[in-house]
């Protein structure tokens, strides 16, 4: 099956997790490729992930799905968190059972999973995606990694196939052990490239000293806001502020250098992010994957107590590839200051080769069940 194929009549429902935005934006690529290999596609979300996505694919139907709802707290994230894991798991069940009944009323002939773990089922091919095959702990509950990533493929395993978007070869990864761990889910496993909802770099004229992108869960995203706001009232630049709140009706009152959206469509963060000296956001793993796409200058501040976040961002700045700061005590001017000095390493222009020929195979096997 080649994108130049006829309509096969197969209808894939796709569903993100709703922690932080990331899932949802590299849902996009994964959604084009699809529309273009003239799938069927239903998404499955709510919330500002939803906006989002209906935003870049209007045409597209929805289901309304709940989302996990996890809470990361102003401190003590970790405690929080582990409190949390009895909802969690009771969420996997219920997403479960909700999907069979979808899997009926809507024809689903198979389903793209993107982290939300309950969305397998024996009537239709699953499909689950993650670059997290192996959770980061703690250095004091280091000794628990292999158990998390245990008890993660007993549900990764009720799937056909696990899809990782990262590069195949552990030293070319973006992921590192993250997606290369020293065991594998015992499903099919493919790497998938990185999935960016952004098209090729272009040279552009700098129109900002720096895009501030926020996102991720709440109240972290906030109390970023909060700590950068009256930091860029005090600095006579031109600033954008992109706030990660698709479908939010106002702003912040701001000086006129400093331009505050709520959101933007790809194309048009795209153009922002390369009209941008520096890009100032969280670490988490779909905004490498954008960043690196456009090979831009960035400084990584990792939403506290998300260790994934910071192992991601301690492998890039270890690679001179990006800078990292903490959250507490964050200096926007000394940080722009230390970007000048610094001498980024931004990589060879990427293409992802992997996903298309992915999604080929996989449609082929559906064509022939």
């Amino acid at each position: 099956m080649t994108g130049n194929s006829e309509k096969i009549n197969t209808t894939i429902l796709i569903a993100p997790l709703d922690w932080g935005l990331g899932h949802a934006t590299r849902c996009i690529p994964l959604i084009r490729c699809l529309i273009q290999k003239q799938c069927t596609v239903i998404v499955a979300a709510s919330g500002y992930h939803q906006k989002l996505l209906e935003q870049e694919f209007p045409g597209i139907p929805f289901i309304y799905l709940e989302g996990y709802g996890i809470k990361y707290g102003k401190s003590h994230v970790l405690l929080r968190l582990m409190m949390q894991l009895p909802h969690f798991f009771r969420n996997i069940k219920k997403e479960n059972k909700w999907l069979e009944k979808v899997i009926d009323e809507h024809s689903i002939d198979a389903v793209i999973s993107d982290n939300r773990y309950g969305l397998y089922s024996n009537q239709v091919p699953s499909v689950f995606i993650t670059h997290q095959l192996q959770v980061k702990s703690p250095a004091l509950f280091r000794w628990v990694e292999g158990l998390t990533r245990k008890r993660l493929y007993r549900y990764i395993n009720r799937f056909a196939e696990c899809w990782v978007p990262d590069a195949p070869v552990k030293s070319e990864s973006l992921a590192g052990s993250l997606s290369h761990p020293i065991a594998l889910p015992a499903i099919p496993l493919k790497y998938i490239g990185w999935l960016s909802r952004f098209g090729e770099a272009t040279v552009a004229e700098k129109k900002y000293r720096a895009t501030i992108s926020l996102s991720g869960p709440e109240p972290q995203r906030t109390l970023l806001e909060e700590i950068l706001l009256p930091q860029l009232q005090n600095l006579n630049e031109p600033f954008l502020l992109i706030r990660g709140m698709p479908g939010a009706t106002s702003v912040p009152e701001m000086p006129s250098g400093i331009t505050v959206v709520n959101h933007l469509p790809a194309a048009d963060m795209q153009q922002a992010f390369l009209q941008s000296e520096y890009i100032i956001s969280r670490s988490g793993y779909s905004t490498l994957m954008d960043m690196q796409v456009l090979q831009c200058k960035c400084i990584y501040i990792p939403t506290p107590g998300q260790t994934e976040q910071e192992y991601l961002g301690e492998c890039l700045e270890q690679k001179a590839m990006a800078i990292l700061k903490q959250q507490a005590g964050f200096n926007l001017a000394e940080s722009l200051k230390e970007a000048e000095r610094f001498s980024f390493k931004t990589g060879a222009a990427y293409k992802n080769r992997l996903l298309e020929k992915v999604v080929d195979e996989w449609l082929e096997g559906l064509c022939k069940r």
